[in-house]
């Protein structure tokens, strides 16, 4: 590497070791630099989707519903044995645990479905675990 030699503008530049114009984030006379374009390094959301509930503020429990119709056999809950019929689905994560929860339609009771627990250490995944748990359990034709 060569001589580098700082300009007025911030820029380093370098004599014949084949390095071009960079800056490093200030001026020679230690100011910051202009705003930089950073162009897609923000985050965006949508409105959410159908049947979703919003996650709480504050990094508490958070959870997300769907109405589904099981096939022949229901869903078998731990509290209560097989439901069948019109459900909601809920899939909450508190905790790094995911768990599935049942209830009739319309009603106040929720119920654990069997199996329906697992480690899920990244709330971010709580989606993908609602929509495979969607997928599985809402079969309508049967």
């Amino acid at each position: 590497m060569g001589e580098q030699t700082v300009t007025g503008n911030g820029a380093v530049t370098g004599n014949g070791a084949g390095e071009g114009a960079t800056t490093a984030g200030m001026t020679a006379d230690g100011a910051p630099a202009g705003p930089a374009d950073v162009s897609g390094a923000g985050m965006s959301a949508d409105a959410g989707t159908p049947g979703a509930v919003a996650p709480p503020t504050g990094g508490g429990a958070q959870s997300r519903t769907a109405d589904i119709v099981p096939g022949p056999g229901g869903v078998m809950t731990d509290e209560v044995g097989v439901v069948t019929g019109e459900l909601t689905l809920r899939t909450e994560h508190t905790e790094g645990q995911v768990v599935l929860r049942v209830q009739y339609r319309e009603a106040d009771e929720w119920y654990a479905v069997t199996g329906g627990r697992a480690s899920l250490t990244d709330p971010a995944g709580l989606d993908a675990v609602h929509t495979i748990a969607v997928g599985l359990l809402h079969r309508p034709e049967g």
